[in-house]
């Protein structure tokens, strides 16, 4: 593909793929620039969808002037156009340029406590972030600019700067924003008559702040404000989850069950409590008070470790903890048994060789399971783990070290996906890609596997084979390997997935892998399900939105056995099951419920289920009275 900026020709290549969205393709430039090419028509992930290829025509016949009438002014943590691409001719706009922001996360990823945990990403830090960001949304509305679909997507942070990206959306002058995300578009913009939140009048400056309080919210409480189960004690008063916003239903209604994940909404300030409840259910309107964040102060309780911004621990208050808390606990027919608990966190697990090991983070010090201190320092977003036997994988940027008790650290390049370095490992073997090669070690040294996508290959690996994704411009492939031998074979057929990629995952069993991803396209989140065959054949998929009650609500924590697999609930623990070309729930474990939630990482072993979680590894043994209830997916 090529485009032409001041007259250069620029040829893009895959491998320059930084991102991709639902209306363009981003890739990277020389010089901490890239450049953003909208998707046309004829675009591949536009196929056999006739509104979406429409409005891609209309967007870039408008943008051919909205571009060039782009407002001066903005404030600086706005990404706005830097020059326009064009086609040859140098007639046509066919996208922009923009710098890019370094070492950036969406701020999506600070909503998610499991990456907040794990990266040392303080309720102070998240503060610091969101005071700047209510700074550029006041700045950019002085300079007559509404930012219209503003959500967790189109928000980089970098350290504590947050900075808005797809400026080209945003709306000034006779220039409309008609995109819209369901999470954050203000319901009082919606058709009231529709099932579901329907944008059907302009944005304002006050729906940017209704969408502001849509992100502090996540970012302190880890779930939106229509998050949980909707049961009503009247049957006529049951709605459908999607249209709980235009009933003002949140997560506040007393008939509503919270996620597990959410923590007592009175660790923040009464203030802050009141101004979510007048904004979410009473519709009050208008810019957000900064000083509600500005005077915000976060404590640490010492006796339970409840993290608070009000005078006195809610948690202690309320309900004092006990001295020294059960081990062993009995729900009907489960059995849980706490094996460890830190102060810090897990970091990461696994099962190899049915033996449960991990690597946790406590006082400056990582420790593996059996207490042994392989790294000292604090917390790092940018650093990932893997374990292998006895070894302990780190990696940061595009290095990787391979810790062993009593030796020097074995180092290896990789690429990097991000900000990630892109490797995995199994009990013996350690898998990663560099330059575009796969590679894994072996006693004789590295061996090649491969050719990937440099800087856009994903990789997974199980007990006996791995799996392998890519997506770059027009390009998606999958690919599966064997555990020990060379060569690929990048013919899996996998469904088309469409807009930002937000998260990827993999569990696997001797012969099936299950592949899970969430995506972010028309304004939704979705979670999928594809499972695939050692052979590389995909067997069944299944999709939900991301966030339900489902079992596919989420798409980490999720333990393969045989062709099922194992997902922890806040009702407890599925298991769905291969049901021809679909995917079924075969068995729900309702006694499993007090010792699961929704964000458990689950791990099978031959004796129980170890269910992980932020500060503790839990045994939980199913007897064979267990009452367990059957249906559908």
């Amino acid at each position: 593909m090529d485009v032409y900026v001041s007259g250069h020709r620029i040829r893009l290549d895959p491998s320059d793929s930084i991102g991709k969205g639902g209306e363009a393709d981003v890739f990277a430039l020389a010089m901490g620039m890239a450049v953003k090419v909208f998707k046309t028509p004829d675009h591949p992930d536009l196929a056999n969808d006739p509104q979406e290829q429409e409005g891609a025509r209309r967007r870039i016949q408008e943008h051919q002037k909205k571009l060039r009438a782009f407002p001066k002014g903005l404030p600086p943590h706005v990404v706005v156009p830097r020059d326009l691409a064009t086609d040859r001719s140098g007639a046509r706009i066919v996208g922009y340029t923009m710098p890019l922001v370094p070492n950036a996360e969406v701020l999506m990823r600070y909503t998610d406590v499991l990456w907040r945990d794990s990266s040392g990403i303080t309720a102070a830090t998240v503060t610091d972030i969101l005071r700047d960001l209510a700074r550029t949304v006041t700045m950019t509305h002085a300079a007559h600019v509404v930012i219209g679909d503003f959500n967790d997507l189109n928000v980089l942070v970098s350290g504590t700067e947050a900075y808005l990206i797809d400026a080209d959306s945003m709306q000034f002058g006779p220039f409309k924003c008609r995109v819209f995300t369901e999470r954050f578009v203000d319901p009082l913009l919606c058709d009231p008559a529709r099932s579901r939140p329907i944008l059907s009048r302009s944005y304002t400056s006050e729906s940017d702040w209704y969408a502001f309080a849509v992100m502090l919210m996540q970012c302190f409480l880890f779930v939106g404000p229509y998050a949980g189960v909707y049961r009503p004690r009247q049957a006529a008063d049951r709605v459908d989850q999607n249209e709980r916003p235009l009933r003002r239903i949140t997560v506040f209604h007393p008939d509503v069950k919270r996620p597990k994940v959410m923590p007592d909404p009175r660790i923040l300030p009464d203030d802050l409590l009141q101004f979510l409840h007048l904004t979410f259910e009473k519709d009050q309107r208008g810019a957000f008070p900064l000083a509600l964040l500005e005077q915000m102060h976060w404590t640490v309780c010492p006796a339970c470790k409840t993290v608070y911004a009000r005078g006195m621990c809610p948690t202690c208050h309320i309900a004092p903890p006990a001295a020294i808390r059960e081990v062993v606990t009995v729900r009907g027919a489960v059995t849980a048994t706490r094996v460890f608990h830190t102060s810090g966190v897990i970091l990461y697990a696994t099962v190899q060789d049915g033996v449960m090991r991990w690597l946790s983070h406590a006082n400056d010090a990582f420790r593996r399971e059996d207490g042994t201190v392989i790294l000292n320092g604090s917390l790092d977003p940018h650093m990932r783990f893997r374990i292998s036997g006895s070894a302990t994988l780190a990696g940061k940027g595009h290095q990787v070290a391979t810790i062993r008790p009593g030796r020097v650290p074995e180092m290896v390049n990789v690429d990097a996906y991000g900000n990630l370095p892109i490797f995995d490992a199994t009990a013996e073997t350690t898998y990663w890609t560099d330059n575009g090669q796969l590679m894994r070690t072996d006693p004789l040294g590295p061996k090649y596997v491969g050719d990937v996508l440099a800087g856009q290959t994903l990789i997974w690996v199980g007990p006996t084979f791995g799996f392998g994704f890519y997506r770059a411009g027009q390009m998606q492939v999958g690919f599966v390997f064997d555990a020990h031998a060379r060569g690929i074979n990048d013919a899996v057929q996998l469904p088309k997935l469409n807009g930002h990629l937000v998260d990827t995952t993999c569990a696997f069993t001797r012969e099936y892998c299950w592949f899970l991803a969430s995506t972010h396209a028309g304004g939704v989140t979705a979670n999928h399900c594809m499972v695939i065959s050692r052979q590389g054949s995909l067997l069944a998929t299944a999709s939900a939105p991301s966030g339900d009650d489902s079992w596919l609500g989420t798409i980490r924590g999720h333990a393969a056995v045989g062709n099922s697999l194992l997902a922890a609930t806040d009702e407890g623990v599925v298991r769905v099951s291969l049901d021809g070309a679909s995917i079924s729930v075969a068995q729900k474990f309702p006694d499993t419920e007090p010792f699961v939630h929704a964000h458990v990482h689950l791990y099978a072993v031959k004796d129980g289920l170890y269910a992980v979680g932020k500060h503790d590894v839990t045994l939980l043994r199913i007897h064979a009275t267990q009452q367990s209830q059957g249906g559908k997916s």
